[in-house]
């Protein structure tokens, strides 16, 4: 097997080529595994405007977790194969930028590693600090690249990956009046979570009530859906979280606009409790392994993909102002807090 053979590499391949001048590709940096070199690219449609919503998809951040990068390019895919037909599709994307970069850790995906092949964990390298106790290892450790959860050196730059995502949700996501991250994960139990920040913090976030109104619009519209919606600091806490360090730069950097950085973590759990012989394998106990479950986890998740989607171009329409705000964050904080605003 070489670099070329990875499937996911191969898909966005060709898509890009599908895509055509509807479909701009950009290499943000090269990393290494070995003699093996791989790109990190990003995949952009829609709108140029600078006052156009944006939204992001990251997948493949921990290159153990396959599905999260399968999961953003299967939404891709959709979008590139409507593209010949989809009048609906080409007035959608003449009010949003969609940004796209599925694989931020090909290396670890090659490797089959969470960490990159520098031994980093790249949700745990960003320069910041919980002041809060977090969880042995898990929370983020310095210790050595050989445990899991390495943070990489005290001092030392972020990793080529991690400051490739950063460079690009600056440059397309919170230089913008709004703008949504989603990363998809797997991992974490056996429901279907959508966290916001914080990771680092148990306090809430600035924007509190523009979640909690992204949330009503997700309870209203999508009835049973399985995702349980709620700030990381409720499961666990960590350090050098990506999204937190990109959410409080966005904060100093434009007041006034709105960045919700999510982070998908689907349930893996339950995969295994369904099969439990994929436990002994590192790959199936992040992914379903059996054809029919991830079909239908990659068709759970597209959907809720392009909800998001329509929810940035609509925003006007359901992010609160006056009055409904603070309404929205007195829901918020009996709903996640337990109480008044902290």
């Amino acid at each position: 097997m070489t670099p070329r053979d990875l499937p996911e590499l191969i898909e966005l391949q060709r898509l890009s080529e599908l895509a055509g001048v509807h479909m701009s590709r950009r290499v943000l940096c090269e990393v290494s595994a070995g003699e093996a070199r791989f790109p990190v690219e990003a995949f952009i449609l829609g709108s140029a405007s600078p006052l156009a919503p944006a939204v992001g998809f990251f997948g493949g951040v921990h290159g153990l977790e396959r599905i999260g990068a399968e999961v953003t390019i299967a939404y891709l895919r959709s979008l590139v194969m409507r593209l010949p037909w989809d009048e609906t599709l080409h007035r959608q994307l003449e009010t949003v930028r969609l940004v796209f970069m599925p694989l931020v850790n090909p290396g670890g995906l090659w490797r089959g590693t969470r960490a990159n092949p520098n031994g980093v964990d790249l949700m745990r390298n960003a320069p910041v600090e919980s002041a809060e106790r977090v969880p042995y290892l898990i929370g983020g450790q310095r210790v050595s690249a050989a445990l899991p959860w390495y943070r990489g050196a005290q001092g030392a730059p972020m990793e080529r990956e991690s400051a490739a995502l950063c460079e690009l949700v600056e440059a397309e996501l919170t230089v913008r009046p709004f703008s949504i991250a989603v990363d998809c994960h797997s991992g974490f139990g056996l429901s279907d979570r959508i966290w916001f920040p914080f990771a680092h913090s148990s306090r809430p976030i600035a924007h509190l009530p523009e979640m909690h109104a992204l949330c009503e619009i997700v309870d209203g519209a999508l009835l049973h859906h399985r995702y349980v919606l709620e700030p990381q600091s409720r499961q666990y806490m960590a350090h050098g979280d990506l999204w937190d360090h990109l959410y409080l730069r966005a904060c100093d950097a434009k007041p006034g606009s709105v960045f919700l950085p999510l982070t998908l973590e689907m349930g893996s759990w339950l995969w295994v409790k369904k099969n439990p012989r994929q436990i002994f394998s590192r790959h199936g106990m992040f992914n379903p392994v059996i054809a029919h479950r991830q079909q239908r986890v990659l068709r759970r998740h597209v959907g809720w993909l392009d909800f998001i989607t329509r929810a940035a171009c609509s925003h006007e329409r359901w992010v609160p102002t006056g009055n409904d705000r603070e309404r929205h964050r007195d829901q918020a904080m009996a709903r996640w807090y337990e109480g008044p605003v902290r």
